[in-house]
């Protein structure tokens, strides 16, 4: 029978998991707070600790430590409905089994917990990860607390990463936050876009090309592989690439050299690969539109990152997030009026976080007394330019929302298109009739 501290402030949690935990052989002392916790870790050594992470004026990482300054082989399971990529990385770096979101089922708690128990009698080492520094991702749901166990693990690594994910989950930013917590970080992230390089100058994007080795080549020219060279660099949008340079990009993988448009010789070059792609690589390989052996080479630590409509609760995380960083950017101080939440959480969100993003950027330049309340949402996601008024018209109420975005953006045209949710040659035939 393993013995098990169960340390958990909510009363009911406590009471299930101990009696759950009991009937499946633990023999579990349990503590309500981290005073509690600290008295019964002193008075005798644990194999086995199950924590909540928020207690009370100490937390589960404390918990973490003092188990393990106590006896270094304990093995310590964190939970807490309030993850984020910070404490998991914290967790990671202090020896923690694993960290469970909550709610969670029973059968998932038992599960983690004999894997801990095999592990410890096993003598598994658990390896510490390098500190990370603070992410710019934002949610606590499960699947982005998986997210953030994948990304503390691979980071420090230099293997190369597959990122899935629709358009707008935020591929690029997760791509930026492997390199900037890697060995690599002092040294260049470089990114391209596949699906927007025409085949036929996809070669010379990545390789470089010397002069005079197509028309118009007046200068050599270094490639973006090169250009990263003992950093990273992110081909987003892989899956995109014609099957005529996929074997270009395989040999590169296994040789990790490239030899640049018209030159004679090959030329190493250190770099780590993270791809990205929208869609999915499993299903072009059986189509035959991807090469297998390239997917195997890219699919080594593959990253699937949820869409938004999965994980409705970090919705307004998001939005506040994104409230207060346009804020701080615009001079503003516009705030979401309690009708807004149901509306953005209801929301499907098929551009997912950079449709949110857009949106709450455009709210917070627009919002003409400081609020944004549901009816504001609502319009914004029917109409990309849309406004109603008794006393204008709306063409003068439409010209000055143009008017006002563009002022916030300096006069930025391509941006103030983007937060308007209109083509760029839109916003020039509307400015043209102002």
């Amino acid at each position: 029978m393993t013995r098990l501290l169960l340390v958990e402030d909510d009363a009911s949690v406590r009471s299930t998991l101990s009696t759950f935990l009991e009937l499946e052989g633990f023999q579990v002392e349990a503590a309500a707070s981290s005073e509690a916790a600290f008295h019964k870790l002193a008075s005798e050594p644990f194999p086995l600790v199950l924590s909540d992470i928020y207690l009370d004026s100490r937390t589960g990482l404390d918990i973490l430590e003092e188990a393990k300054r106590r006896n270094p082989n304990c093995m310590v399971v964190l939970m807490t409905g309030r993850g984020s990529m910070e404490t998991v990385v914290a967790a990671t770096r202090g020896g923690a089994f694993d960290y469970v979101a909550k709610p969670f089922d029973l059968d998932d708690i038992l599960s983690v917990l004999r894997r801990a128990i095999a592990a410890r009698d096993a003598d598994d080492a658990i390896a510490e990860e390098d500190d990370l520094p603070e992410s710019e991702m934002i949610g606590s749901s499960a699947p982005m607390v998986e997210v953030y166990k994948t990304l503390s693990r691979v980071a420090p690594t230099d293997t190369t990463v597959l990122i899935e994910g629709e358009t707008g989950t935020g591929k690029e930013v997760v791509a930026r936050l492997i390199h900037r917590n890697s060995g690599r970080a002092a040294m260049p992230f470089e990114p391209v876009d596949c699906g927007s390089v025409a085949a036929t100058l996809l070669e010379s994007e990545l390789f470089g090309a010397m002069r005079g080795s197509y028309t118009g080549a007046d200068r050599d020219r270094i490639g973006l592989l090169e250009a990263a060279n003992k950093g990273t660099a992110f081909l987003d949008e892989v899956g995109d690439i014609e099957p005529g340079f996929q074997l270009k990009l395989l040999r590169f993988l296994q040789e990790r050299e490239i030899r640049p448009l018209g030159a004679s010789k090959s030329r190493k070059v250190d770099v780590r690969v993270i791809a990205a792609s929208n869609k999915n690589l499993d299903g072009l390989v059986r189509e035959g539109k991807f090469r297998e052996d390239l997917f195997f080479r890219l699919n080594v630590v593959r990253i699937e990152l949820p869409p938004l409509r999965t994980r409705r609760g970090d919705v307004m995380l998001l939005a506040h997030f994104f409230l207060n960083k346009y804020n701080d950017r615009y001079g503003t101080e516009t705030r979401f009026h309690p009708s807004a939440a149901p509306v953005l959480e209801s929301f499907a969100w098929p551009g997912n976080v950079r449709q949110l993003q857009h949106l709450i950027e455009r709210l917070t330049i627009l919002a003409e007394d400081k609020r944004i309340r549901a009816q504001d949402v609502d319009r914004a996601l029917r109409h990309p330019v849309e406004a109603s008024s008794i006393s204008e018209s709306l063409a003068d109420k439409e010209a000055e929302q143009i008017q006002r975005v563009l002022q916030a953006t300096a006069g930025n045209k391509a941006k103030a298109a983007r937060i308007l949710g209109i083509e760029r040659k839109t916003l020039y035939r509307k400015l043209a009739k102002i």
